[in-house]
């Protein structure tokens, strides 16, 4: 690139997902001055270690003066309390985003302290592992994954189309949702298949006897692949579940029915319907390998 997008870059949270955005931001040239700024001393020290950043300090207002381009990377439910503390610094014509996976919460806790002549573009890079943490940054975190921008009705084109073109730069392929269909898609295609896991790893360990032993030994790929989405962030899934919990408690309802429908079949001896479900879950697995989103 041959000229920055911004002059600096202001990160509140440096953890995976923040650090990442630090690591494939200098990848692409896309800002002069990369800073963050954490509550947590150990995690500041972390990043400084590591050179993810220019600088991170634990004073989050202090790392946002004179920023073109603030992104908050914390758990949704700091969100707003992130906001309100940076707000007091944040100069007009600056470009204030996120990176949460719920949008509707998130818009609504932060809105409220966006000063004015701030442009407010909610964002959420469909893209994450189990790991947390600064040591759990790489560049390529973004390349080929999606982000979804969220803009309000008064958000302005120009300052969307800037953040449009940043999340492109981090290798990212992007695209403008309304926040209640966001939600309810993640709510389907992210947040559901986390609490399954949760539930399901979690019953596996409250096998009584020596079931409880001879599960984790013999566990064959499905189960490893379904203790590796619930070894996620406790703190982060917490947030979501509480903040998204109209749409995942609607689609949850619907597994539940779909989940009696199976059972039923089961019970009676109905291959068919499972022979027929199974078929169209693997053509849909099929689609997912063809759109790289496997």
């Amino acid at each position: 690139m041959s000229q920055p997008l911004f002059e600096k870059l202001a990160l509140v949270g440096i953890g995976l997902i923040g650090g990442s955005i630090a690591l494939a931001a200098r990848r692409a040239g896309l800002a002069e001055k990369i800073v963050a700024a954490t509550r947590r001393a150990e995690t500041a020290g972390a990043a400084n270690r590591l050179k993810l950043v220019d600088h991170c300090g634990t004073d989050l207002a202090a790392a946002c003066q004179d920023a073109d381009l603030v992104i908050v990377c914390t758990p949704v439910g700091a969100c707003g309390e992130a906001a309100r503390a940076i707000a007091p610094v944040l100069p007009p014509g600056c470009i204030l985003s996120d990176v949460g996976s719920v949008k509707q919460a998130v818009i609504a806790a932060m809105r409220p302290y966006v000063p004015p002549g701030v442009h407010f573009v909610p964002a959420h890079p469909v893209a994450g592992t189990e790991n947390s943490g600064p040591e759990a940054a790489f560049t390529e975190l973004f390349d080929g994954r999606w982000t979804i921008l969220t803009p309000l009705p008064d958000s302005e084109p120009a300052a969307v189309d800037r953040l449009d073109a940043f999340w492109k730069g981090l290798g990212s392929l992007t695209q403008r949702l309304d926040p209640a269909d966001h939600d309810r898609i993640l709510a389907i295609t992210s947040h559901l298949p986390h609490l399954i896991a949760y539930t399901i790893v979690g019953t596996a360990d409250d096998l009584g006897g020596h079931l409880n032993s001879e599960v984790l030994r013999f566990a064959a790929g499905g189960f490893r692949d379904f203790t590796r989405i619930a070894a996620s962030d406790p703190t982060m899934w917490r947030d979501v579940f509480l903040n998204n919990r109209e749409a995942v408690l609607e689609v949850l309802a619907r597994f539940q029915e779909d989940l009696f429908y199976l059972q039923r079949a089961i019970r009676w001896g109905e291959g068919d319907k499972l022979f027929d479900l199974f078929t169209r879950t693997r053509e849909i697995r099929r689609a997912l390998i063809h759109l790289n989103q496997a």
